[in-house]
């Protein structure tokens, strides 16, 4: 599924939610910065069941600092739904980020 992903983002298939936007000028991140994770990073959750389409944590990198993306995907249409973007933290995720603290 990531291939499809990248495809689509290479392809300028993405819709930036509003909430995305929003957290992403507060965090200092630029649209560049998430598709060049989305680009070199790996799924890390998968949440098929999720509506209206599957979404997927995606952990990439954001300059030096781990970076996480979710986003949704739209089969379909082949288009990605950029939810939310954050850098994650120890308190909620070990120490490689890709695992979540239980």
């Amino acid at each position: 599924m990531i291939d499809r992903i990248r495809s689509a983002i290479e392809r300028g298939h993405v819709q930036w939610q509003k909430h995305s936007l929003e957290r992403m000028l507060e965090r200092g991140i630029t649209r560049e910065g998430v598709k060049l994770a989305v680009m070199k990073g790996s799924i890390i959750e998968e949440y098929k069941t999720a509506v209206p389409f599957p979404t997927f944590l995606i952990m990439g990198q954001h300059g030096t600092q781990a970076l996480h993306v979710v986003l949704s995907f739209d089969e379909a249409s082949d288009y990605c739904f950029i939810i939310t973007v954050y850098k994650p933290d120890l308190l909620h995720f070990t120490e490689d980020f890709r695992t979540r603290r239980k």
